[in-house]
């Protein structure tokens, strides 16, 4: 029985020939990661272990992004708990406030994910990696602990569903929508515990960016991460970005697959996801009522890259935010806020009446720098909806497109760019 891409990485890691679905093992880490929110819980279970020190100071990633700069006092505290860690141990790859950014932006652009490696991290949306083709997987503080300290964590080995993409997406559609139709389709426990697996020649018409928005929500399905195949535009971005060896693994011609779907980007339209689950979805054609908003959030591990801001300020040149909306917009890393600048995207930005914020999780996780009231409704460019997710219990948020979150602070409601015209 042949093995998928997922099963071969996790297989070498192991140190075995063969892995199958559900079998334990035991593997090497590459990378342990954690932010201002996770890493402090980390830090005290790996006090109790008594161990003396972390398995490697090149290998742990320690990220603030989630409360920074620090909203308050108890995040002051939390980000002096990871930075005095980093400190004591000699973390390389710790990212104080003004060369930090969000976690899962920030670790592809500097080099530290590469194909074939095995990833961890105290955040869901660790999955974010298997764009480059590696494997990479949310886990418990509890998990990032062990993982610190030993350099190994055990596994179940997941089962998989192949996606199948073929033809090439229209004007205004990305890799978001593609991922909110598929998590439209199959649900939000579609993929639970399996590698969502991405193939096909509809791959190669799909940017890096789009691939890291799609690998970033593979949790939102459930899956235990998503995937991609090594081809050229993944082996530029690793060149451009990384010095560190990297190892492609491509899934037998007999792999085994739970299910299989096909499909076609050419047929995508550009889909929302309402409140309050994101396989709540419609597309912009199936949305009959104006659906008005109060605030638009356009950044995000999900949806913060350079792409995406260009997308965004595209729709926004020579317009003008509504009366009465909050547009925020969040560059991921400083990287990106800087090119952005250059660029002039900021500039389109601010005239266009949005603030521009320092790189933050901020909003999407309902921290800062956008918490919803009452009754309020926001669309925005970040992975979860749930009841709550942004702010109040009894406001509702919406998942979109930088495209349509672009073209709904304009017009003020739900809409996509070919409205505005």
């Amino acid at each position: 029985m042949g093995m998928t891409m997922t099963q071969k990485i996790l297989a070498a890691h192991a140190g075995l020939d063969h892995v199958e679905a559900g079998q334990l093992i035991e593997a090497q880490l590459d990378l342990v990661l954690g932010n201002d929110i996770t890493s402090p819980v980390a830090i005290k279970e790996m006090e109790k272990m008594k161990v003396d020190g972390v398995f490697d100071k090149d290998k742990i990633a320690l990220v603030p992004d989630h409360f920074v700069p620090n909203k308050d006092i108890k995040s002051a505290e939390h980000c002096k708990c990871v930075r005095e860690f980093a400190r004591r141990n000699e973390i390389t790859n710790y990212f104080e406030v003004g060369e930090m950014g969000i976690e899962h932006a920030l670790l592809p652009e500097k080099g530290l994910t590469v194909a074939g490696d095995v990833v961890i991290g105290a955040d869901s949306h660790t999955c974010t990696y298997g764009a480059l083709g590696a494997f990479s997987t949310g886990v418990g503080s509890t998990d990032m602990a062990a993982g610190m300290a030993t350099g190994k964590a055990w596994f179940k080995v997941p089962s998989a569903i192949r996606f199948n993409l073929i033809g090439k997406p229209g004007k205004w559609v990305s890799g978001k929508d593609v991922i909110l139709h598929i998590i439209g389709k199959i649900g939000v426990d579609g993929a639970l515990y399996k590698s969502m697996e991405f193939t096909g020649e509809g791959v190669a018409n799909l940017s890096m960016d789009d691939r890291f928005t799609i690998a970033n929500m593979a949790i939102e399905a459930g899956g235990k991460n998503g995937i991609f195949p090594v081809d050229d535009k993944a082996i530029a971005y690793m060149k451009e970005h990384s010095t560190k060896p990297y190892h492609i693994y491509e899934a037998d011609a007999d792999a085994v697959y739970d299910e299989e779907y096909t499909i076609d980007l050419s047929a995508l339209r550009p889909t929302i996801a309402f409140p309050h689950l994101p396989e709540n979805t419609k597309t912009i054609d199936e949305i009959q009522e104006s659906v008005a908003i109060d605030q638009v959030v356009i950044g995000s591990c999900t949806n913060g890259r350079l792409d995406d801001l260009r997308i965004a300020a595209e729709v926004l040149e020579g317009r003008h935010v509504a009366k009465g909306i909050r547009c925020i917009v969040i560059p991921a890393t400083q990287k990106i806020y800087m090119e952005a600048m250059e660029e002039g995207l900021l500039k389109t930005f601010i005239e266009a009446g949005a603030v521009v914020s320092t790189p933050t999780c901020g909003p999407c996780l309902g921290g800062y720098m956008g918490v919803l009231a009452e009754g309020e409704r926001c669309l925005s460019t970040t992975n979860r909806n749930f009841v709550g997710r942004m702010g109040h219990v009894k406001s509702e948020v919406y998942l979109a497109s930088p495209a349509v979150a672009a073209a709904s602070a304009v017009a003020g409601q739900i809409a996509c760019p070919e409205q505005l015209d």
